[in-house]
């Protein structure tokens, strides 16, 4: 028997600050618009949700972190139900900074999700930004040691 050669498709990643999904039906609509660029990962911001979820919308799973109580900032993942088994793991460090970590053929593929503060914000602001970004690439150093490429 003869078996079907199955076709390799690419991953296909974005990201997208989409302002809000607070109100009713925007989840659904961001997964529309998502799945006629046909992506597979889309790392977004500006979700303004004051608690952290998993919603199903359409042909993706939102992964979301928590925001603050004012509606304002928070990031989150839709990943696609092709490739959701894949995840091994999501962390939202802060309401400006996430990573998802997929599972891939030969090395495991960490996306980070990062949400800088402007160039008018305060600098205690940009300042820890910053210092939380350093401390996860300090995780990420220590966990897989030097055999990190970053593009």
């Amino acid at each position: 028997m003869v078996r079907p050669k199955q076709r390799q498709r690419d991953m296909r990643f974005g990201s997208w600050n989409v302002r809000s999904l607070y109100r009713a039906g925007s989840f659904t609509a961001a997964a529309r618009e998502l799945a006629r660029y046909k992506l597979d990962l889309v790392g977004v911001q500006d979700v303004r949700s004051d608690r952290g979820s998993t919603v199903g919308a359409g042909d993706y799973n939102f992964l979301y972190g928590k925001g603050n109580e004012n509606h304002q900032l928070g990031i989150g993942f839709f990943v696609h139900h092709r490739i959701v088994s894949a995840v091994k793991r999501v962390e939202f460090v802060s309401d400006r900074v996430s990573y998802i970590v997929l599972r891939g053929r030969w090395v495991n593929i960490i996306v980070l999700n990062l949400h800088a503060p402007s160039e008018e914000k305060s600098d205690d602001s940009k300042d820890s930004f910053y210092e939380v970004l350093e401390q996860v690439f300090i995780i990420f150093l220590s966990t897989i040691g030097n055999s990190i490429s970053i593009f």
